[in-house]
C-alpha cells in the first residue's frame, strides 16, 4: 500500500469500533423492540438515569420498592453521566445504544496496543477478536448494566500498564470507583501491579484509595440510602466455611476460568497482566450465589480488556519482544535460546487469527426479526395506560413502561384505598394500573405467586381495561361493594 494512504496505528485502532458497535446494537436493541428486555435490570437502570436526567440528586427506582433510592442498592453515581443523552433521547433504547457505544469504544486502547506490539494485521485481528469476545456480547444480550461504563476505563488502564505508563493507568482506573462498589477490586489489583513494578508510592496510594472508597460505599453511603439501613449484598462477603474450598469449588468456577482464557488460546497467561484477573474472580467466587460463578450475564465483560491486552503482551513476549513495563522505560528482558525463540515466534504468528476465528465461531448471530403479531397487540394493550400513571408491571413488561410511567414490580403493590388510609407508612408502591402477562416466568417472583396475585386483582378493586397478545392491563375501579 502507498505510504500516502497508509493509516497510522492510532487510526487503525478505531477500525473495529463501527462493526463492534453495530454488532452490539443488533444484539440488544431488537430484543427490546420484541419485548424481550426486562424490568430487572433495564427498567431499574432507566428509572435511575431518568431521575438523573430530571436533576434528582438521588433517583428513585420504584421497581426495587416504594421510594427506593438507586444508590441504596449499589454505589453507581457515574450513571449520572448518561443523563444528558437520556434527556435528549428519553427511553430505554438510549441506554442500550450508549452501552453498545461504550463497549465499541473500549476496542480503541486494546487494538492500539495490539497494533503497536504485533503489527497491523495481527493487531487488528486481536482487537477484532476482543470486540467480538463472549464477555462483551453476553453483556449486550442481557439488558443494560453499569459495567458498560467500566469496560472502556479498564481497557485504557490495562493498555497503559502494558506500556509502563503507570500514572495514566491509575488515572483511567480511579473513575471505576464511581461505577460500582465491586470495581474496587479491579482498582486495588491495578494498584498492586503498579507497586510490584516498582512504583511503590503510586501503587500503595491506589490500593488505599480503592479500599477506602469501597468501605465508604458499602459501610456508609449505600446503607445510608437504603430504606432498611443495610448494604443488601453484605452477606456475599461473610466469612464462613473452608476458604480454599469456597474459592475453588464447585467445578463450574474452573470452567469459567477456562472459558475466560480460551479466547486468547491461553497465551494471555504469558503476560503478568493476567494477575489482574485474580481479585475480581476471587471476589465473585467467594460469594455463595452461583449466579456470579458462571459465564452467563454481564459479570465477565470487565475482564475481557485484561485478557486481550494480556494476549497482545504475551504474544510480544513469546516473539522475543522486550518487557516494556519492566521499569516503565522498556528495559530488556531475558534472552531465550535461538532455537526455542524461533519455534515460539512461528507458533505465535497464528494465534491472533486463531483468536479471531474462535470469537467468530462462538458469537451469536443477531436476530433481526421485528415484533410479531402478539408483540404488536401487546403494545396496543399497554398503550391504554396513560403517561405518568402508577403501574405495577410484570418483569417482562416493566422496561416497556419505565420511560413514561412510575413503575413498580408486580405483585408488590398497594391499592389506592390502602395508601389513602395508611398514608406514608405504606411500604409497597401505589398502583392505579396493573400490567401482567399470561406466562410471567419465575424471575424475580415465582410464577405461581404472580398468577395467584393476578387472580385476586378483581376482588382488590381492579377491572380489566384491555387484553391481548398475552398481556392484560387492569385499572383501579374501587373495591366491590360488600
Amino acid at each position: 500500500m502507498s505510504e500516502r494512504f497508509r493509516l497510522s496505528p492510532r487510526a487503525l485502532s478505531w477500525i473495529p469500533v463501527l462493526p463492534v458497535g453495530g454488532y452490539a446494537l443488533l444484539l440488544s436493541v431488537p430484543r427490546h423492540w420484541r419485548m424481550e428486555s426486562t424490568g430487572f435490570d433495564l427498567g431499574i437502570f432507566e428509572q435511575g438515569v431518568r431521575g438523573y436526567a430530571a436533576l434528582q440528586a438521588a433517583p428513585v427506582a420504584t421497581l426495587k420498592g416504594s421510594g427506593f433510592p438507586l444508590l441504596g442498592d449499589h454505589f453507581s453515581p457515574l450513571l449520572a453521566a448518561l443523563a444528558p443523552f437520556y434527556r435528549i433521547f428519553p427511553g430505554a433504547t438510549t441506554l442500550l445504544v450508549v452501552q453498545s457505544l461504550l463497549l465499541a469504544l473500549s476496542c480503541v486502547p486494546v487494538t492500539g496496543l495490539a497494533v503497536e506490539l504485533l503489527g497491523r494485521i495481527r493487531g487488528l485481528a486481536v482487537g477484532s477478536a476482543y470486540g467480538l469476545s463472549w464477555g462483551l456480547w453476553r453483556a449486550s444480550t442481557f439488558d443494560f448494566h453499569e459495567v458498560a461504563l467500566a469496560v472502556p476505563l479498564v481497557a485504557g488502564a490495562v493498555a497503559a500498564l502494558a506500556r509502563g505508563r503507570y500514572r495514566a493507568a491509575v488515572g483511567w482506573a480511579l473513575p471505576l470507583l464511581l461505577v460500582k462498589e465491586d470495581q474496587g477490586l479491579v482498582v486495588a489489583g491495578i494498584g498492586l501491579y503498579v507497586w510490584w513494578r516498582g512504583r511503590r508510592r503510586l501503587g500503595a496510594a491506589t490500593v488505599l484509595a480503592a479500599v477506602a472508597a469501597t468501605l465508604l460505599a458499602v459501610l456508609v453511603v449505600v446503607p445510608a440510602m437504603n430504606p432498611e439501613g443495610v448494604y443488601a449484598y453484605g452477606a456475599n462477603g461473610a466469612w464462613h466455611g473452608d476458604p480454599v474450598t469456597r474459592l475453588l469449588l464447585p467445578a463450574v468456577k474452573w470452567h469459567t476460568v477456562a472459558a475466560l482464557l480460551a479466547p486468547t488460546v491461553f497465551v494471555a497467561l504469558r503476560s503478568p497482566l493476567c494477575l489482574l484477573l485474580v481479585l475480581p474472580l476471587a471476589g465473585r467466587f467467594w460469594t455463595p450465589s452461583p449466579t456470579y460463578w458462571d459465564t452467563g450475564y454481564h459479570y465477565n465483560a470487565v475482564l475481557m480488556p485484561v485478557l486481550f491486552v494480556a494476549l497482545a503482551d504475551g504474544l510480544h513476549r513469546l516473539a522475543g519482544g522486550r518487557d516494556r513495563a519492566a521499569d516503565g522505560r522498556g528495559a530488556g528482558g531475558q534472552e531465550r535460546p535461538a532455537g526455542a525463540a524461533r519455534v515460539l515466534r512461528y507458533a505465535a504468528r497464528g494465534v491472533p487469527a486463531a483468536a479471531l476465528a474462535f470469537a467468530l465461531a462462538v458469537a451469536p448471530v443477531p436476530s433481526l426479526s421485528g415484533p410479531g403479531p402478539d408483540v404488536r397487540t401487546a403494545r396496543q394493550v399497554l398503550a391504554v395506560i396513560p403517561d405518568g400513571a402508577t403501574v405495577a408491571a410484570a418483569n417482562r413488561l416493566a422496561a416497556q413502561l419505565t420511560h413514561r410511567c412510575t413503575v413498580s414490580l408486580f405483585p408488590y403493590l398497594s391499592t389506592p384505598d390502602a395508601v389513602a388510609s395508611a398514608g406514608p407508612t405504606v411500604r409497597r408502591p401505589e398502583a392505579r394500573w396493573v400490567a401482567v402477562t399470561d406466562r410471567p416466568g419465575d424471575f424475580p417472583v415465582p410464577e405461581p405467586e404472580q398468577l395467584a396475585a393476578q387472580a385476586a386483582l378483581p376482588a382488590a378493586g381492579y377491572e380489566v381495561a384491555a387484553a391481548g397478545g398475552g398481556v392484560t392491563v387492569y385499572r383501579w375501579a374501587g373495591r366491590p361493594a360488600g
